[in-house]
């Protein structure tokens, strides 16, 4: 792990869809919430497991996102880039 990609490339690897994904270093969309690209700190299907290994890495500013085939719409996305969630489907 440790590699910076973006979104894109991480929707597209068959190593993370399906997984939560957590990035670190997060550039994030404009006037958005969701981040566009980051450094891949760490991966798993089990979201505790995840938070766990991260948690004992001391990582604490993690975006951790779930890695589906499609974002979800807009609509459901925060508004304020201020207000970033800590974990968030995306």
């Amino acid at each position: 792990m440790g590699q910076r990609l973006t979104w894109t490339e991480i929707t597209r690897s068959d190593s993370y869809r399906g997984q939560w994904v957590a990035l670190d270093q997060c550039r994030y969309e404009r006037n958005g919430a969701q981040p566009v690209e980051g450094e891949v700190v760490d991966a798993d299907e089990d979201l505790t497991a995840l938070c766990d290994r991260i948690r004992e890495t001391n990582r604490g500013h993690c975006a951790i996102v779930f890695c589906d085939e499609e974002p979800p719409p807009v609509s459901s996305r925060l508004p304020d880039a201020a207000a970033r969630p800590v974990v968030s489907r995306w």
